[in-house]
């Protein structure tokens, strides 16, 4: 990997923590997810201007439809993300989801998209689901504390991760679509697959966007930031390197949820969130 490529990487995982940590304390459900994508719709335009016309990027139709297919996937993952934030810790969801999505993208990508990654890489890979499984502890606890539920969002939101990783990595390398585009246009399809279920809870609109239009703005610029960043990587990077290695954010968002929120296990969950980190470091140097 590139130090480009790690540099990248880590200003989109600060980015991503933060904004997950400003959605968890938000806890705002769908209408949170359409209330920032629609905003940072309308945020980005200057931005996906200026990007098109300094890359002299041209429009293809078919981006269409890349971007309405990432914009499905991202629905989901938001959508089983934020279920699991109400009914979770951040230090616990945010890891386990993290920590997934990963492990599924590499062995999609050696198995579908022909990439080899080196042995130190795998290794890397090892960590990161030794991590994971710190995380998760005794299944049986999770049964008596009834934390069932958010393990079970975060492992779904973890597979949707990787869908989504392996789909944009497929639109930008492949087919070309410039980075800012692609998740621009995958944020319009997602305000645009949310807005009937928003116009049927207009009264719950316009409560959170006067109770919660800080952490709305916040996270409608980070989360795109932070994903563009992302896809910029992915353009001259495998994907069975970006995909694990983005999620030095987990740490952070373990740091996050110790410290600002008094959330339990802290001491488990950083030691597996710093398994995790040392998986990465394997990654970059693999």
């Amino acid at each position: 990997m590139t130090g480009l490529a790690l540099f990248l990487l880590i200003c989109a995982a600060f980015c991503h923590a933060s904004w997950n940590f400003i959605s968890k304390k938000a806890c705002g459900g769908a209408i949170f997810v359409w209330l920032f994508n629609a905003t940072a719709s309308i945020v980005y335009i200057p931005i996906v201007i200026g990007s098109m016309w300094v890359t002299k990027s041209s429009f293809s139709w078919d981006y269409t439809i890349f971007m309405l297919g990432s914009a499905f996937l991202h629905v989901g993952y938001f959508i089983l993300l934020n279920k699991g934030y109400n009914v979770g810790d951040l230090s616990l969801v945010y890891p386990l989801a993290r920590g997934t999505g990963p492990l599924i993208s590499v062995l999609a990508a050696i198995l579908f998209l022909g990439e080899h990654p080196s042995l130190l890489a795998l290794m890397g890979t090892l960590f990161i689901a030794i991590g994971v499984f710190l995380l998760l502890g005794n299944p049986a606890n999770y049964v008596k504390r009834n934390a069932s539920q958010p393990v079970l969002f975060a492992v779904l939101t973890g597979v949707f991760i990787a869908s989504y990783t392996l789909w944009d990595k497929y639109s930008v390398s492949t087919i070309n679509v410039p980075p800012v585009l692609m998740y621009w246009g995958a944020t319009v399809g997602q305000a645009f697959l949310l807005l009937p279920y928003a116009l049927k809870n207009r009264e719950e609109i316009v409560h959170q966007w006067i109770t919660k239009r800080l952490s709305i703005i916040g996270v409608a610029i980070l989360c795109p930031l932070s994903y563009i960043l992302v896809l910029t990587a992915m353009v001259f990077t495998p994907v069975s390197y970006v995909a694990p290695a983005r999620e030095v954010s987990i740490l952070i968002g373990a740091i996050m949820g110790a410290r600002f929120l008094a959330e339990d296990d802290v001491k488990l969950r950083i030691t597996a969130a710093t398994v995790i980190l040392a998986g990465l470091a394997c990654l970059s140097i693999g």
